[in-house]
């Protein structure tokens, strides 16, 4: 396993995160231990999820999961740099979603007890909560910091104005401010390119890209189709729109020999300021094809190849300006 550090930070971690969001709704509690488990065996010690996750609010499922995973000791935790985020509404009453620091104390605490650990290595904004300023959003961070309950702070989902508002707010308080942020950026969805990676870049934050695989189309979609997989509505659709791309994807991925699904996590390693692609296996023979792709190396012509096939973005203005 090839490791690298979280932005600017001094942590290391694994090249590929795992993501655990199947965890209950499509993956049975023993399969996530076994995959977590392999995840360790194989080297992946950067583990990322979310309070939401589990799909039934309030409840925490994922978080439990990996809670009840931890307390089987061997080390689980020690070896684990945690990541899980806040911002989704936990419940129906007022105050139990967002960014309010009513909020993320006790969304922390949530998180600690359902995952039976007295600290969080990242602890990542969701969304952005444009309701919230960045001044109460860092007096809370910073609360759980000196408690010890949280180490780095990361965001998700943000613009790259976003993120340098945080910054600047985090600098006035002469704090670290985030390390990370966690962007939907693959070959099919590359606007990040635009301000959030040159923000991002600037600014010392490591980029952890999810749906790497742009929910499926980059998985081999097509020969999977041709053997009778079955596709949703929605990626249906998306396949409709981007089907002569996808064509060309696949038929280069032919031509070198490598995995579809392998080629995309390939190339998003090959991008600046990328730590690591979340990998969401729900079986262990997924888990184990997915490791491969780390051993994929893209030259610059294979690079500009798929440049040509999914065109991504200079970086703003030039942009769209000069």
């Amino acid at each position: 396993m090839d490791y690298t550090q979280l932005g600017r930070t001094g942590l290391k971690v694994s090249r590929l995160c795992l993501g655990t969001m199947n965890f209950g709704p499509l993956t049975s509690e023993e399969d996530s231990f076994a995959i977590m488990d392999h995840a360790h065996e194989l080297g992946i010690n950067f583990f990322d999820t979310a309070n939401v996750y589990g799909w039934k609010k309030g409840e925490g499922i994922t978080e439990k999961i990996i809670g009840r995973w931890f307390a089987k000791g061997g080390e689980r935790r020690e070896k684990t740099v945690l990541a899980t985020k806040l911002y989704g509404d936990m419940g129906d009453w007022p105050n139990e979603g967002r960014l309010s620091a009513l909020n993320i104390r006790r969304a922390a605490d949530a998180s600690l007890k359902r995952m039976q650990t007295d600290y969080i290595d990242l602890y990542q904004a969701h969304h952005i909560d444009r309701n919230t300023p960045f001044e109460e959003f860092w007096e809370a961070m910073d609360i759980l910091k000196q408690q010890g309950k949280i180490l780095y702070v990361g965001s998700s989902n943000f613009a790259g104005w976003h993120i340098a508002k945080a910054q600047e707010s985090a600098r006035r308080r002469n704090t670290l401010g985030l390390v990370s942020e966690q962007s939907h950026y693959n070959l099919v969805v590359r606007a990040p390119e635009l301000e959030v990676i040159p923000a991002a870049e600037d600014y010392g934050l490591g980029l952890i890209p999810w749906s790497p695989l742009a929910g499926g189309l980059l998985g081999g979609i097509l020969k999977k189709i041709d053997k009778g997989r079955s596709a949703s509505e929605q990626i249906t659709a998306q396949l409709e729109k981007h089907r002569d791309k996808i064509e060309r994807y696949e038929a280069f991925a032919d031509e070198l020999g490598v995995d579809p699904a392998n080629l995309a996590l390939a190339w998003l390693l090959h991008q600046k300021v990328v730590t690591a692609p979340i990998i969401g296996p729900r079986t262990l023979e997924q888990l184990d094809g997915t490791v491969k792709a780390l051993e994929i190396t893209l030259d610059e012509k294979a690079l500009t190849r798929l440049d040509e096939i999914f065109p991504g973005f200079k970086t703003a203005p030039e942009e769209y300006a000069w």
